[in-house]
């Protein structure tokens, strides 16, 4: 699956946020408002980000940070990165598969 990559920059009452977001390239949550108001009361996935405490102290970074949708009260695009292939991984032997199976039946 292609998606959008986007760095924006989230407000919330304690933090600025720098992240990656991905989007899909078109259709339903395309668009960074759209994602955000689909995800109220989710978390929102960025990678590559940056936390920056409003109250001071140093910035940190992380590879990966879910933020709680509720507490966002401004989102801005800062960079368009382009398009990347999601990578699909199959699942490993052995390992729970992603589709619903029916429990073993009770003899």
């Amino acid at each position: 699956m292609t998606l959008r990559r986007v760095r924006v920059q989230l407000e919330t009452p304690r933090q600025r946020i720098i992240g990656t977001l991905q989007l899909p390239t078109e259709g339903y949550r395309s668009r960074a408002t759209d994602f955000l108001n689909a995800h109220e009361t989710g978390f929102i996935a960025l990678t590559d980000v940056v936390l920056h405490p409003h109250e001071g102290g140093d910035a940190t970074v992380h590879p990966f940070a879910a933020i709680g949708a509720r507490h966002v009260v401004a989102l801005a695009e800062i960079e368009d990165l382009g398009l990347a292939e999601e990578e699909v991984v199959p699942p490993a032997a052995g390992s729970p598969s992603s589709t619903s199976e029916p429990p073993p039946a009770v003899h």
